[in-house]
């Protein structure tokens, strides 16, 4: 309605300048959000005693699919290397688990050789 009678009397533009103003607002380089990467970790864990009842191949399997992942960037590994049997029956029970780095099960999750 203002800009109809603005324009209609002559006198300026309107809401056209408010318009643009809020245009501007609109496109500001902080309202466009980026995807965050992972860590990019090389570091498979499973429980201890899956870790000991897996054989060779199911570890390797398991071990490439956490390098190939971590040298992308990426934090998950592909699903096609899921494990199953690593399940507890409460939230209390799977953090109580003896978690180890699958690569060298002496080490626990989230040690390194050097420590």
């Amino acid at each position: 309605m203002r800009g109809r009678t603005a324009a209609a009397a002559g006198r300026g533009t309107g809401n056209d300048i408010s318009l643009a103003k809020a245009n501007e607002k609109r496109e500001s380089p902080f309202a466009q959000k980026t995807k965050a990467k992972g860590g990019g970790t090389t570091k498979a864990c499973l429980p201890k005693a899956k870790i000991a009842s897996m054989s060779a191949e199911e570890k390797q399997k398991v071990i490439s699919a956490k390098r190939s992942a971590g040298s992308k960037g990426e934090r998950v590994r592909s699903s096609k290397s899921n494990v199953s049997g690593t399940s507890a029956n409460s939230l209390e029970d799977w953090v109580k688990q003896d978690w180890r780095q699958v690569a060298n099960p002496e080490l626990k999750c989230g040690e390194s050789k050097n420590a």
